[in-house]
C-alpha cells in the first residue's frame, strides 16, 4: 500500500516534468507492480477492495460534479444533452454489435459489454484535459460529457446486467423502467435533502471552517453508500447531481471545498489506476485467450464507434469541424469501467455457477474491459495533445500573459511581448487606459481582475501566466490569489510593493503574495517615471559575439531584464528569486536607459498592425 501511494505521486510528478499524460505512466507503473507482486485474490480481499474502489469513485464523481457550471455551456447545452443521450445510445449499439461479431462474445454478454463501455468519466477525462488544455468551449463540452456520462452509463449497465443475469421474461421492460424510476427517485431525493441540509448548516455558520471539508467528505461517502444500499448503482447519480447542485448555487461559497476535493482526486486517481492495473493478469494463458479479436475490437471502438457517435449526435450543432474532430478523439475508459466489470464478473460466477456459459465468459469480459481501458488511455493519452495542436484547439503549455492593469508602462511591456508573437490580454477598470490600449492595438477587457467575469467569461486561450501590475498592492495580491488556481503559483507574478507605504500594511498577507516581478524589483510608479525620462523597452538577441556580460557592460546596472525567450519559443519571466541569464540564441527583453547604449531601437505597434523600430543599432 505504501509503494502504491509513492508510485502514484511519483508518476504524477514524472508526467508533469516530461509533459506526458499522467494516466499513461500510472498504467505502466501499475502493470509493472502487478508482475512483481501478484496480490491477494481471496474473496474477502476482493470484497474489501471493491468497496474501497466504489467509495473512491463516488468521491471522484462528486468532485467532477463540483466542476460543472452551467455558465460554461450557455450556448452548447443542447450539444451536451445530445452527446449523453443520442451519442451514448449510438455508442452502446455499435459497441454491442462489434463485441458480438468481432470480439466473439455471446449476444447477452456483448450487449452488457457495449452498455458498460459507454462510460468514460472524470477519472480519465479531467487528467487528459488538464494535460491538453483545450480551448474553452470544446474543453467544457468534453468535461461535461465525461462527468455526466459516467453515472448514466453505469446505470444503463446495471439495468442490462439485471436482464442478463436473470434472463429475458415477460415483464423485462416493466422491470427495467421500474428500476430506472427508483434509481432517479432515490438519487434526486437524497440529493435534495443533503444539499438543503448542508447549505443550511454552512449558511448559518453552524460548522466551523476547519470542519467543513471533513464534514462534506464524510457526508458524500454516507450518502453514496446509503443510495447504493437502497438501489444498486444509484449512488453514482446521487453524488454527481449533488456536486452539480452545489456548484451552481450562489448562497454559499465553496471554493475551498473544490480545492480540497481536487487534491483528493489526484491522490485517489493515482492510487486507483495503479492498483487496478496491477490486478491485470498478463500471463501467456490470458494473452492467448485474447487473440487478435480484442485488439481489433479496441481499434474499432476508437476509429469507428466514437467518431460516428460524435458526428451523428452533433449534426446541426454550433460546433465547427475542428471541435467535432477533437471530441471524436477523446473517449477513454477508466476506473468505473474497470471496477464495474470486475463486480459483474464476480456476481455472474457467484449466481450462475462456474459451469454456466456466461460464467465461462466472465474472465474474458474483465480482460477485454481492461484492454479497452489500456488501449484507449494509451492512444488518446499519447495522440490527443498533438492532434489538438494540429486542429488549433489546444492551449498546451500556453506562453501568453494576462496583465492586471493597463497603465502606460504596462502597455509598453505588453506591446514588446506581443510583437514577439505571444498572446497578451490587459484587464483594467480605467476607461482612459482601456482606450489607450485599444489605440495601441492591444487586446483589452474592461473589467475588474478579481471579478467572476474574468474567471468565467473572458477567453484565456493561449494565456499561461498572470502579471499583476496595478498601482494597488492589495489588488495585485488578490488577483494572484484568485488566478493561482488556474495558472499555478509558479506562473503568477506581481510588481514590487511600494516602500513608501506603512510597513505594517506591507507585511499583511505576505505569504499570499505572488512572485515578485523582474530581476530588479521595480514598482509601477518607478517604471512610469523611467519611461517618461527616456528609458525604453528593448529586445536584444544574445549571441556568442554579444553575451549577457556584454549587455550588462553596455547598459549598466540600471538595465532591468524583463523576459527571456528561448529558441523554442518559451517565455521566461524575470523575477527577484530567479537570476536572468540568456544564452546564445535566446532573446532578452529589458528596460534600459537610452543614455547607456547607442542607437537603441524601440518597438512600437503601428496603426496598420505592423511593427516598427526607431534608432540605428540592429538587434
Amino acid at each position: 500500500m505504501a509503494s502504491v501511494l509513492a508510485l502514484g505521486v511519483f508518476a504524477q510528478w514524472i508526467a508533469w516534468r516530461l509533459k506526458l499524460p499522467a494516466i499513461v505512466l500510472l498504467l505502466a507503473f501499475g502493470l509493472a507492480l502487478g508482475q512483481i507482486d501478484g496480490g491477494d485474490d481471496s474473496a474477502q480481499t476482493n470484497d474489501s477492495f471493491f468497496a474501497m474502489v466504489s467509495l473512491a469513485v463516488g468521491i471522484i464523481l462528486f468532485e467532477g460534479g463540483l466542476t460543472l457550471n452551467f455558465r460554461e455551456i450557455r450556448e452548447t447545452r443542447g450539444v451536451v444533452l445530445r452527446l449523453v443521450t443520442v451519442g451514448l445510445l449510438i455508442s452502446w449499439v455499435l459497441a454491442s454489435v462489434l463485441a458480438y461479431y468481432v470480439a466473439g462474445f455471446s449476444l447477452r454478454m456483448a450487449v452488457l459489454l457495449g452498455a458498460l463501455l459507454t462510460v468514460s468519466g472524470p477519472t480519465v477525462i479531467l487528467p487528459l484535459l488538464r494535460h491538453v488544455q483545450p480551448v474553452r468551449r470544446v474543453g467544457s463540452l468534453a468535461k461535461w460529457e465525461g462527468v455526466i456520462n459516467d453515472p448514466i452509463g453505469a446505470v444503463l449497465a446495471a439495468l442490462v446486467f439485471e436482464v442478463v443475469l436473470h434472463g429475458a421474461h415477460e415483464k423485462v421492460a416493466e422491470t427495467s423502467i421500474y428500476s430506472l424510476g427508483v434509481t432517479l427517485l432515490v438519487a434526486l431525493s437524497l440529493c435534495a435533502v443533503t444539499a438543503w441540509a448542508l447549505l443550511l448548516c454552512l449558511r448559518r455558520y453552524w460548522v466551523p471552517d476547519f470542519l467543513q471539508n471533513p464534514l462534506i467528505l464524510g457526508l458524500v461517502l454516507v450518502v453514496y453508500a446509503l443510495s447504493n444500499s437502497i438501489q444498486p448503482e444509484s449512488g453514482l447519480v446521487t453524488v454527481t447531481v449533488l456536486g452539480l447542485v452545489l456548484a451552481n448555487q450562489s448562497k454559499v461559497k465553496l471554493q475551498h471545498v473544490v480545492a480540497f476535493k481536487e487534491n483528493l482526486r489526484v491522490l485517489l486517481i493515482s492510487t486507483l489506476f495503479i492498483v487496478l492495473a496491477s490486478r491485470l493478469e498478463l500471463g501467456s494463458a490470458a494473452l492467448a485467450s485474447v487473440g487478435w479479436r480484442v485488439p481489433l475490437f479496441v481499434a474499432l471502438l476508437i476509429l469507428l464507434v466514437r467518431p460516428v457517435a460524435v458526428f451523428l449526435s452533433t449534426i446541426g450543432s454550433p460546433l465547427d469541424l475542428r471541435e467535432r474532430a477533437f471530441l471524436a478523439w477523446i473517449h477513454p475508459r477508466g476506473i468505473v469501467a474497470a471496477a464495474v466489470s470486475s463486480l459483474f464478473a464476480l456476481e455472474i460466477t457467484k449466481s450462475l455457477g462456474p459451469e454456466d456459459p456466461l460464467s465461462q465468459e466472465a474472465d474474458l469480459f474483465v480482460l477485454t474491459t481492461f484492454m479497452v481501458i489500456v488501449g484507449t488511455v494509451l492512444v488518446y493519452g499519447l495522440t490527443l495533445a498533438p492532434l489538438a495542436r494540429r486542429l488549433g484547439v489546444s492551449g498546451e503549455n500556453p506562453q501568453g500573459i494576462l496583465f492586471a492593469g493597463a497603465s502606460p508602462a504596462v502597455r509598453e511591456i505588453a506591446n514588446a511581448v506581443q510583437v514577439e508573437g505571444y498572446s497578451v490580454l490587459l484587464v483594467d477598470t480605467n476607461p482612459r487606459n482601456i482606450a489607450a490600449a485599444r489605440m495601441a492595438g492591444l487586446p483589452v477587457s474592461y473589467a475588474s481582475i478579481g471579478s467572476e467575469f474574468v474567471h468565467e467569461e473572458v477567453d484565456l486561450g493561449g494565456i499561461g501566466r498572470l502579471l499583476a501590475m496595478t498601482p494597488n498592492d492589495e489588488v495585485n495580491t488578490l488577483a494572484a490569489m484568485g488566478l493561482s488556481e488556474r495558472f499555478g503559483w509558479a506562473e503568477v507574478y506581481q510588481v514590487a510593493f511600494d516602500g513608501t507605504k506603512n510597513e505594517k500594511r506591507q507585511n499583511v498577507g505576505a505569504y499570499r503574495k505572488a512572485r515578485i516581478l523582474f530581476a530588479q524589483p521595480t514598482t509601477v510608479s518607478e517604471l512610469e517615471k523611467r519611461l517618461k525620462n527616456g528609458s525604453v523597452v528593448k529586445k536584444t538577441t544574445i549571441s556568442e559575439d554579444f553575451t549577457m556580460d556584454d549587455f550588462r557592460a553596455r547598459y549598466g546596472e540600471t538595465a532591468v531584464p524583463l523576459f527571456t525567450m528561448s529558441e523554442g519559443g518559451e517565455l521566461v519571466v524575470a523575477t527577484s528569486d530567479r537570476e536572468v541569464s540568456a544564452k546564445a540564441g535566446q532573446k532578452l527583453i529589458a528596460l534600459v536607459d537610452e543614455a547607456e547604449g547607442s542607437g537603441i531601437r524601440k518597438m512600437r505597434a503601428e496603426p496598420d498592425g505592423t511593427t516598427a523600430e526607431s534608432g540605428g543599432e540592429p538587434t
